[in-house]
């Protein structure tokens, strides 16, 4: 499928564009809109980001939100699920897996879609829907091999029966994996698609539990086989729910008291995981007022680093052991 696809809109650049991949129900233009609105006014790329969403009425409610944004050098696309179909009858005809994964969880098609709309060698640049531009900023430069993945303290590698699955059956994991953005390039023949389908059958197939987390299992098994790095945390950055924030939030603190303390000046994106998300709105608003930094050449990458099953184990029995001393349930879930 040609990449400017179904809907396309102002698609007359000429100068070559990132292309950038965004999955989303219009449901989540809540906080999506700061995404997207961030991305418009602060990438000093031109891009063509393809919007991938389930329903004719999702594509129509997010046409009309894109038309309230200054598209400047950038286009855009807009795809539903039956818009994909023919895509994923020629491509995915010989991998059931992969057809099974992508009708899971929603969120997986993260992975599957973007190699649907992708040309053969064509870099992909995917971006979840709660992530926050503050800045004037560039993409970092997609490996012509291997992942760039964001980083998250400790990993967000859910359910934990899947990762014994995997470790069980030798497939090796990196740690520290978070899923608010990723960069590959699709490759030029179909040994990609035949080991990610044999990944998922070794994974549990069409059984895998509907779990959004899976996805980062899957990441995770990528990074390991294809090689690359992370994204540089203090320049990509993961909102993480620490103690002394739990603390906090249980003391009555709201959460822009929380998000004061990001260093927003010093980040390129910042991924809103968990409840974060709720509060883009306002600091987005109240960040309208301030002078934005500029972010425009490209940061370092930290190597991937594996999980292995005993440090598995050892984080799982140290949850376990909290969870069972109710601090859970005192201060919230442990993964958020």
């Amino acid at each position: 499928m040609p990449s400017n696809g179904p809907d396309a809109m102002n698609t007359n650049v000429s100068t070559p564009v990132r292309n950038l991949y965004m999955v989303l129900s219009s449901h989540a233009l809540s906080y999506a809109s700061v995404a997207l609105r961030g991305l418009f006014a602060n990438c000093a790329e031109p891009f063509h980001l393809h919007l991938i969403t389930d329903s004719k009425d999702d594509k129509s409610v997010l046409r009309a939100f894109l038309q309230t944004l200054s598209f400047s050098q950038n286009s855009v696309s807009v795809f539903s699920q039956s818009d994909v179909a023919d895509a994923q009858a020629g491509v995915f005809s010989q991998f059931a897996n992969l057809r099974a994964f992508r009708h899971g969880h929603p969120c997986w098609r993260k992975i599957t879609d973007p190699l649907l709309l992708a040309a053969p060698g064509e870099e992909i640049v995917v971006l979840d829907p709660d992530l926050y531009f503050p800045n004037r900023f560039t993409f970092e430069p997609t490996p012509q091999r291997g992942l760039r993945l964001m980083w998250q303290q400790p990993n967000c590698l859910l359910p934990s029966s899947v990762v014994r699955t995997a470790l069980a059956a030798g497939i090796s994991l990196a740690r520290h994996v978070d899923i608010g953005a990723a960069q590959w390039r699709r490759s030029e023949g179909l040994a990609e698609l035949e080991w990610l389908d044999r990944l998922l059958g070794r994974l549990g197939g069409a059984s895998l539990p509907r779990v959004a987390h899976v996805e980062a299992i899957v990441w995770s098994a990528m990074a390991m086989r294809f090689g690359g790095g992370h994204l540089d945390p203090g320049s990509w950055v993961c909102w993480r729910r620490t103690q002394r924030k739990r603390i906090l939030r249980k003391l009555g603190a709201d959460g822009m008291h929380l998000l004061r303390a990001e260093p927003w000046s010093e980040m390129k994106c910042f991924h809103a995981g968990g409840e974060a998300k709720d509060w883009l709105q306002k600091q987005a608003a109240m960040r309208e007022s301030i002078p934005i930094a500029s972010h425009l050449k490209p940061t370092a990458v930290l190597p991937f680093v594996e999980l292995t099953s005993r440090r598995f184990e050892r984080e799982q029995t140290t949850q376990d052991i909290i969870a069972g001393l109710g601090y859970y349930r005192l201060f919230g879930a442990g993964r958020s």
